[in-house]
């Protein structure tokens, strides 16, 4: 855990995540990814220089079968405030929508039902549990089906909501995550999307995989690639981190 919580607070540093009394929602879906986000912000909240307040949200697709109650335990053994937010979005998307290409849509729809409760919950942060091969892969995608270059930001400034969305897992590999002792102690749950393991991100990941066999950096060099402001500055949103450091 020490490697991981040294990674993760040094992105917390470098791009000035956390402000002093921020109360920061983290988006858990129950997944290995966001669990593990959750579990190193509550660690990390013991000895943070900066102060910040902490709770989980769980934003509920309406998938039949899905149990939030280990989660829900966890949050309160660890003294950590969690809501969940029911919505009808896999109703919306696979029944009524029918989409052939559904990740999008859900995307959409998931961060919005996300953010509405975080504001319901007096939060001004959300974090989100995306890390290096996120970036990677999303990079990849957006050249590859969408013939732009672009990717998300380690902190993003949402004018309308008035919310900022951080990602401080952006320098850990998910490997690193999925091979972690501590994973086996956290409620993960699998997910109920029938899309799981079919979308174009897995297709993507394989391909990294592949790659990754002959060139074993290439994921250190994307993402220096996207901090490097020298080059393009692809993840860098000027007016978003500027607002954030203004507040």
């Amino acid at each position: 855990m020490k490697k991981l919580l040294g990674q993760m607070r040094r992105a917390i540093q470098n791009y000035d995540m956390i402000k002093p009394g921020d109360k920061i929602a983290v988006g858990v879906s129950g997944g290995k990814d966001s669990m593990m986000l959750l579990d190193l912000l509550n660690r990390y909240q013991k000895f943070s220089p900066v102060p910040f307040e902490l709770c989980a949200i769980t934003v509920d697709m309406g998938f039949e079968d899905t149990d939030f109650s280990e989660i829900e335990e966890y949050c309160k053994e660890n003294g950590i405030e969690y809501h969940i937010k029911p919505t009808l979005i896999s109703k919306i998307v696979f029944d009524v929508r029918n989409e052939k290409n559904p990740c999008a849509l859900c995307s959409n729809l998931k961060r919005g039902a996300l953010h509405t409760a975080a504001l319901e919950h007096d939060c001004n942060v959300v974090a989100l549990g995306h890390h290096k091969d996120d970036a990677v892969e999303t990079l990849l995608m957006s050249l590859f089906y969408e013939g732009r270059i672009n990717c998300f930001s380690p902190v993003t400034f949402l004018d309308r909501k008035q919310i900022t969305l951080i990602r401080p897992l952006i320098y850990i590999e998910e490997k690193d995550i999925k091979f972690n002792k501590r994973l086996k102690e956290l409620p993960v749950i699998k997910s109920n999307c029938p899309a799981d393991g079919t979308t174009k991100r897995e297709e993507v990941k394989q391909l990294l995989a592949t790659l990754k066999k002959t060139y074993p950096k290439l994921k250190d060099r994307v993402l220096k690639s996207l901090e490097n402001e020298g080059q393009l500055n692809l993840w860098f949103d000027e007016n978003g981190l500027k607002k954030r450091q203004d507040r």
